[in-house]
Order: structure tokens, then C-alpha cells, then sequence
């Protein structure tokens, strides 16, 4: 499975209808959607297609044609991110209609090109499953953790300060929890 860490967008235009199409982490998806309403007033359609993991690790996936004829954008988009295995993405295609109409099985074509067009200009990652992991540290080990979390590429969400000790928050792979695991064991 594949995700991205950053937007990416692309215009697609067939017989003056323009479809632009927005590749966003899911997590953005509702604001995306929302800004694109604001910004696209007079759009015909904007439909969008998404795919996440749950947390119990199952692929929720939905997909709208919003107002199109059934199954001729939503269902294209979505089986464009099932083609290219991406996962925790959203795609959405803004459509302005161009004065020709394109037909069922040009519109599917249109919606199908546009989010593989998309989806070609992204930069795919490979997808790791991040735990939550609750680690807790003396203060006076708080500089050695920040330089192995820095020199390990690991980031950390947040921290609390309590009396006694500091508790970090974070989202670990499995072998990051490893080198963690061994990190701590060769201070003790």
C-alpha cells in the first residue's frame, strides 16, 4: 500500500470541459472539500472518491458522483486509487462542463484520466503502520531521546512534564520501537 504526505493537483481538459483534480491525505479531505465549494461556486460537480484505514486495520472506502449519471465519476476515481493501492487518500475532481456533452463512457474515460493524471504527478510513499506508543523518560535524559529521535528521523507528537518524569507521545513502526527499545536499554 501506497499514501502521500502532500497535496498534489492537476488540470485535465476534454472537449472544453475542464476537470481539475486534487490528490490530499485523507485527513484533509473535509476541508479540501469544503474550500473547494467556497472557491468553485459555479463548478457543475465536484466529485471525490477516498480510501483509509480504520483502526482495526480495515479499507474504508466511499466515493460520490454528485450529480453526474450513476457510476460515471465516483466509481472511475475510486477504482483509480484502488489501482494505484493508495490508502488514507482522498481524490477530488472539480468539473466545469465545457458545452459538449461527453456521453456515459466518455465521462467515464474523463473521470478516470483525470485522477490518473493526479495520482501520476504525486509522489507516492510506501505505507507503514504507526502504533501509538507512550514512552517515559527522566528529565535528565530529555537531550539524549531529542538527539536520538533527530538523528533516527522520529518524530514525536508531543510531550508532558510531570513531577517526576516526562512522558513522550508518539506513533512508531515496528522497528522504530526496536531501536527504541534497544536505545533504552543500552542506557541502562
Amino acid at each position: 500500500m501506497k499514501l502521500i504526505s502532500d497535496p498534489f493537483h492537476s488540470a485535465y481538459e476534454v472537449k472544453h470541459s475542464t476537470f481539475t483534480s486534487y490528490l490530499v491525505p485523507y485527513s484533509l479531505f473535509k476541508q479540501t472539500l469544503k474550500k473547494l465549494h467556497e472557491e468553485n461556486p459555479k463548478a457543475n460537480h465536484i466529485v471525490w472518491a477516498y480510501r483509509y484505514l480504520n483502526e482495526f486495520d480495515q479499507v474504508v472506502e466511499n466515493s460520490t458522483d454528485d450529480g453526474e449519471p450513476k457510476g460515471c465519476a465516483g466509481n472511475p476515481t475510486l477504482s483509480q486509487l484502488r489501482g494505484s493501492d493508495l490508502i488514507n487518500t482522498a481524490l477530488l475532481t472539480v468539473r466545469y462542463f465545457g458545452g459538449i456533452k461527453l456521453g456515459t463512457g466518455g465521462m467515464v474515460r474523463a473521470y478516470s484520466d483525470a485522477a490518473r493524471e493526479v495520482i501520476q504527478s504525486a509522489v507516492l510513499i510506501p505505507y507503514k503502520k504507526r502504533i501509538p506508543f507512550i514512552l517515559e523518560t527522566s528529565y535528565a535524559l530529555i537531550n539524549r531521546y531529542e538527539h536520538f529521535f533527530k538523528n533516527k528521523d522520529i518524530h514525536f507528537e508531543n510531550r508532558d512534564f510531570t513531577g517526576a518524569k516526562v512522558i513522550w507521545h508518539l506513533h512508531l513502526t515496528e522497528d522504530e520501537i526496536k531501536l527504541l527499545q534497544n536505545f533504552k536499554q543500552n542506557l541502562s
